[in-house]
């Protein structure tokens, strides 16, 4: 299954909340990434430009995507992405694939 890397940033109104009746949100993300068939495999809080990061893996992209919608949609966060993760191998097969696309340069 596909690994997913999220980023997300809490609102000041969902931290105000958190210090109030502080919750651990690695359960409520276990059980938002099983409901589609997937699983968590990390989440962690940080400092610096976002709050914290999550490692999902999914049965496939819009299972991920139904998680991100569903999360972005209800209004604790103030911003959430999601890369998706390449494998070694999968890199590699791109790295071949990429010798057989031939690309040209704008104005080449």
């Amino acid at each position: 299954m596909p690994l997913y890397l999220s980023r997300f940033s809490y609102t000041p109104e969902t931290w105000a909340r958190l210090i109030n009746h502080p919750e651990d949100r690695a359960k409520a993300a276990q059980s938002y990434i099983e409901s589609v068939g997937g699983k968590l495999h990390g989440f962690w809080y940080a400092f610096g430009l976002r709050d914290g990061y999550n490692l999902w893996e999914a049965p496939d992209n819009v299972s991920m995507a139904a998680v991100a919608l569903a999360i972005s949609g209800g209004g604790a966060l103030s911003s959430f992405e999601t890369t998706v993760l390449l494998s070694i191998d999968e890199t590699m097969d791109a790295l071949r694939k990429a010798g057989q696309v031939q690309y040209r340069p704008p104005g080449a």
